[in-house]
């Protein structure tokens, strides 16, 4: 599991267990979550290629998170556009 100063992860338990260590609270602002969906399919993404056991599980994770991204990346673009 990645800690300050320590190796990436390199399962997809420790990306798991990253993600949610690191998730932001319910209400905070959506730039914030928009970074966390996006680190998290930059991190499930560099994991598919080490942990090629669970490739195509990770693979759907990097997928989700993209899509996670995509959507809320969304909602602040329609909220400037007033």
């Amino acid at each position: 599991m990645k800690t300050v100063g320590e190796q990436k992860p390199q399962t997809l338990r420790d990306a798991h267990a990253v993600a949610a260590a690191r998730r932001p609270r319910a209400e905070a602002d959506m730039s914030e979550w928009l970074r966390f969906h996006r680190a998290n399919a930059r991190m499930y993404r560099e994991v598919s290629d080490v942990d090629r056991g669970h490739h195509h599980e990770l693979k759907y994770w990097v997928s989700y998170e993209e899509r996670k991204a995509e959507e809320i990346a969304a909602r602040i673009r329609s909220s400037t556009v007033s």
